[in-house]
Parts: structure tokens; C-alpha cells; sequence
């Protein structure tokens, strides 16, 4: 049977006000029934444009030639996308191709319920369809994706849930019509290990069962190893390689690829190589107050509407000392975020005791609590909704400078940011384009060069690096590992990648609803868990190696089995 999709000498370029800027030079690729396609390659390397493309999503500021077919589902005829009108493009949208979108904030409607959202998708291609036949499928496909109380959330608004759960829903509004092929843009970027292996097993089987085909835009090597059937690389807008997943792996061609495959990382890897890990804090941490002393903290948002109210931290106790990196790993809603927030003074702590840089939040005011904000930065999961659509990311960066640096002036301001921009590998050019010009992983880097402004004592990370592909994720990480022991910040790193966390933590907490359930050394927690919770992360892993992977899923799920049989009935 004919490919899926096949796209042939595809050229796509985009009007500046300094000219045409080429995104994707002569790429062609296919995809066949019931395969997946994984596309690599770091940020700007024309992965997601041409993702877009395939749904005819691109800019009126692009100009494309060549050709994408796209065949309808039951193969019986198919489509050139770059040529097709716009009518017939929402025709196939939806029904012949889906996509997820790689950040779900910007691709949920703030101001209307997921389920509307959903139901609104389901009756555009069948408006025979009544209300509540289509709110029935909303709440199935909910629970497919792993939703929890998908009965009750489908009538939740985006902002209701957390960075996983909304990636859940985008995921779920790409199923619920059967597609014959998916784009995935980093359809797991949000999500922790264990949500992450639920969803690349709800994808495997939309292959497995239903036959449809998926093109897969990653940065971790670990899910194209797990789901991957073939791989393109692509570097500046080309496919520099392309080949079946075991010969990536074990037989990279080009210097490229090698390069992708090195910068992955790995539990122990830090160890391995320098063979030792020296605590930042050293004597000078036992002799200073910590930098964040959290006692049987307890956070809860209050109901609303009748609905009871929700516990996200339960009486945990935390520390991060002068100089030191605390990791915090756990799953979608276990409480990551909500703690960095209280740290941050964006939380109000409703229980025990937070104290941050000497002082008791729990209670605190706002007006009390100004004075402190320039010691504290903050990286933000999803750089897409932190930074002002109407500034550009010169202005965005430099915001807290013209807070609290004044004195500076607009010169050395502007030195700043020049110099911010480039140690985290963004040329100073791009201080004049929007957030929208960026993409996903440039405008991550752009956060990351705002929270270090102001050379902040304590430095929350939130997801610093989820949506950076590898070989940027390794200079990030080694920029901040640098940066970090330079200026002796503590920081609290908060992330579902068990290897970055290993690599740059002193000490690791694992969460698990709310409560501490596991804490120490990297050696201690990822070397040898004692809590179920945390063996069962470690299981999810995604590893760079399609033979262990596949091992790897078997032995999860005879542990998940084992997990439910042990349930009480």
C-alpha cells in the first residue's frame, strides 16, 4: 500500500524584514501505514515548521514549494497539502491528520471547559452529533490519556490543571477523531516518566490497533528508542540522515547524529565521569541558616463552586542549603510546582512552617515580600506563557533589570542582556525578535538568561530544560553546573528527567501526591530506592537503546501488574 504521508523536495522559507529566512531545504521523507517516524534535531533545525506543514498550519510570512501528499484514511485518494484550499484543509485537519502541539498552553482556549474544546472538534467534522453522544466520547477519550476523573475534569478549564495533565488533553483532542496519521511534537515534553510511558503505550497502540502512522518530533533519544520504526536527522533545515532505529543507535553515520547521541544523558553519568561529586555547600553551608527550611509544610487550594478543596503538599519537610542543588522528581500534580511557587512567594502556604532566606512565608504579605523577589529567580515550565507577547525578548530579558538595577543604566542594561543572551547560546541578535519569533527551546534558553539578571542567591527551575533538545540540554546543563558553582546560588531543580536531576543535584526528593515519600544522595535514590513509587519512576525511564527499552517495557509492566494485584480489592 502507498505511503501515508510523502513529502518531496520540500522548501520552506520565511519574509523578515532582513529578507527570506530558510527554515527546510529540499527535505523529503515518508511515512508508511502503521509506522512511526521520529524527526531529531536541536531547536531551529526546522523539525516543528515542518510538522506544520504537513497540516498546512504555516504563516501567511512562509512561502513553501515542493509537495506533501497526504492520503485520507482509508487510503483511497490523497491530498497535496501545499496546494489544497483552505476549506478542504479543515476537512482533513482532525480526521486524516492531528497534531500535538508541543506546549499546551498556547494550544488549549484559556476561557473555555477541555470538554467544550474537545466536543467543539467533534461536532466541526459532525454536526449531526448531539451534546451529549459527544461529551460521552469526551470523557472516554480523557480516560484513554490517563486523565484522572475525566468525568469531573472534562469540565475543568486549562488553567485547573497542571503542565502534564493540559499536555494529556492536547493529546486527547488529537485522538478522539481516529486519525490515520499523528504529528507529535514533543507529545511527552510536560509529562513525568511514569505519565510519559503511559502515553508512548497509548500511542504505540494507535499504531498497533488501529494502524495509524506517526510522525514523532523528539529530543529525547529515550522515546525514539521506544517507539521509533525509522529516524530522520535533521540539522539546519535538512535531513542530514535516515535510517531504522537500531542503526541510529549502534551505527551513526554522520558526525551530527554522534554528536545527538553523546549529549544524552544518563543516571551515574556525572559520577562516571569525574568520579566523585563534591557538596557545593561544604563547611560554609553548616555554617549558615539554610536557604530554604520547610517544616511539615502543608499547601491547599480551597473549593470552589461545592467542590471540596485540594491538597497538593502534605507535611513535607525540605531544605536546600547555601550553595547547594535540591532536584525534585515526581509525577504531574505530585506537588513540584506548587512548592517552588510557595518558595517563590507566588504560593500561599497554608500549614507549617516555610522559611526562605530567613524568612516565614506562611503568613507573609505581599508588600513585606517585594524587597526579597530580586534575590530569588525563577525559571517557568512553559516559557511560551512567561514572557510579555508584546516585548521583545531584549526587553523580556531585561525587565528585572530596569526593576531593580536602575542604576545601571540603559548602555550596561543592554551589555547585560547581550552577554545573558550568548551564554545561553542565543546570538544577540535574537534580543530584537518576539517570543512567537522563537522557538520552543530558544525561548526556554531566553527564560533561563532572565532568571540569572540578577545574579539571585537562590534560583528556582522549573522544567529548566524540557523543551531543549539534547545537545543544547547538555550545554544548558553544563552552563548552569558552571554558573552555579561560580556564584555559590543555591537552587531548587524541579524536573520529571531523572538524569539531568542525577547530574546537577547535590541531594534528590521524590513526591508522590503530595507527600516526600523518598530523599538523599542521587546514589541513594536512583541507585538504590527503597520507596515503590520511586522504583516504578526508574522502571518508566526511557533509555537510548531500542534492545534494553524493549526489555525495559516488559519488565514495567510485569511491575504495574504486580502493583495492581497488590491493590486491595
Amino acid at each position: 500500500m502507498s505511503d501515508v504521508l510523502s513529502i518531496r523536495d520540500l522548501n520552506i522559507s520565511f519574509a523578515t524584514d532582513h529578507g527570506a529566512v530558510k527554515a527546510v531545504t529540499g527535505l523529503s521523507i515518508s511515512v508508511g501505514r502503521g509506522e512511526v517516524l521520529a524527526i531529531v534535531g536541536e531547536s531551529g533545525s526546522g523539525k516543528t515548521v515542518t510538522a506544520k506543514a504537513i497540516l498546512g498550519l504555516l504563516p501567511e510570512t512562509a512561502t513553501s514549494s515542493g509537495s506533501i501528499s497526504l492520503r485520507n484514511r482509508d487510503g483511497s485518494s490523497a491530498n497535496d497539502i501545499v496546494r489544497v484550499d483552505k476549506s478542504k484543509l479543515r476537512t482533513i485537519r482532525g480526521k486524516d491528520v492531528a497534531m500535538v502541539f508541543q506546549e499546551p498552553s498556547t494550544a488549549l482556549n484559556p476561557v473555555f471547559k477541555i470538554g467544550w474544546q474537545i466536543i467543539e472538534g467533534l461536532r466541526a467534522h459532525d454536526p449531526r452529533l448531539n451534546i451529549k453522544a459527544a461529551r460521552t466520547k469526551a470523557i472516554e477519550i480523557l480516560d484513554k490519556v490517563g486523565l484522572p476523573e475525566p468525568e469531573i475534569r472534562v469540565d475543568y478549564y486549562p488553567h485547573q490543571l497542571s503542565g502534564g495533565q493540559k499536555q494529556r488533553v492536547v493529546i486527547a483532542m488529537a485522538l478522539v477523531q481516529n486519525p490515520g496519521l499523528i504529528v507529535a511534537d514533543e507529545p511527552t515534553t510536560a509529562l513525568d516518566v511514569t505519565v510519559q510511558a503511559e502515553i508512548l503505550d497509548l500511542l504505540r497502540r494507535c499504531r498497533d490497533e488501529f494502524g495509524a502512522s506517526i510522525v514523532l518530533i523528539t529530543h529525547n533519544m529515550g522515546v525514539v528508542a521506544d517507539l521509533a520504526d525509522r529516524v530522520a536527522v535533521m540539522y539546519r533545515g535538512e535531513v542530514v540522515e535516515e535510517t531504522d532505529v537500531h542503526s541510529l543507535f549502534h551505527n551513526p553515520v554522520h558526525e551530527y547524529t554522534k554528536k545527538l547521541l553523546a549529549a544524552v544523558p544518563r543516571i551515574g553519568a556525572w559520577v562516571d565521569a569525574t568520579n566523585e561529586r563534591t557538596a557545593p555547600g561544604d563547611s560554609l553551608a553548616s555554617e549558615q541558616a539554610p536557604v530554604v527550611q520547610a517544616s511539615n509544610l502543608r499547601i491547599a487550594y480551597p473549593g470552589r463552586m461545592g467542590r471540596p478543596g485540594f491538597v497538593a503538599v502534605d507535611g513535607v519537610d525540605l531544605s536546600i542549603q547555601p550553595g547547594e542543588v535540591v532536584g525534585l522528581v515526581g509525577e504531574s500534580g505530585s506537588g513540584k510546582t506548587t512548592i517552588g511557587r510557595a518558595i517563590a512567594g507566588l504560593t500561599k502556604v497554608s500549614g507549617g512552617s516555610l522559611k526562605v532566606l530567613g524568612e516565614e512565608m506562611n503568613g507573609m504579605k505581599e508588600r513585606n515580600f517585594k524587597k526579597f523577589r530580586s534575590q530569588i529567580g525563577f525559571v517557568f515550565q512553559d516559557p511560551a506563557s512567561s514572557f510579555n507577547p508584546l516585548l521583545t525578548i531584549e526587553q523580556c530579558v531585561a525587565e528585572p533589570l530596569w526593576i531593580h538595577r536602575k542604576e545601571l543604566g540603559e548602555g550596561a542594561i543592554r551589555a547585560k542582556v547581550r552577554e545573558l543572551l550568548e551564554s545561553v547560546q542565543l546570538p544577540h541578535s535574537y534580543g530584537e525578535r518576539f517570543p512567537h519569533e522563537l522557538s520552543g527551546g530558544q525561548r526556554q534558553r531566553a527564560s533561563l538568561a532572565r532568571s540569572l539578571a540578577l545574579d539571585p542567591q537562590l534560583l528556582i527551575a522549573d522544567e529548566p530544560t524540557s523543551a531543549l533538545d539534547v545537545s543544547v540540554q547538555a550545554r544548558v546543563l553544563e552552563l548552569f553546573a558552571e554558573l552555579q558553582a561560580e556564584l555559590k546560588f543555591a537552587a531548587l531543580f524541579i524536573s520529571h528527567d531523572l538524569a539531568v536531576v542525577d547530574i546537577l543535584s547535590d541531594r534528590i526528593g521524590v513526591l508522590y501526591r503530595g507527600k516526600l515519600v523518598e530523599e538523599g544522595t542521587g546514589a541513594e535514590v536512583l541507585g538504590d530506592p527503597r520507596d515503590p513509587y520511586t522504583r516504578r519512576l526508574l522502571a518508566s525511564l526511557p533509555v537510548p537503546d531500542p534492545e534494553t527499552q524493549k526489555e525495559r517495557r516488559g519488565a514495567l509492566a510485569q511491575l504495574r501488574a504486580a502493583e495492581l494485584l497488590a491493590q486491595p480489592a
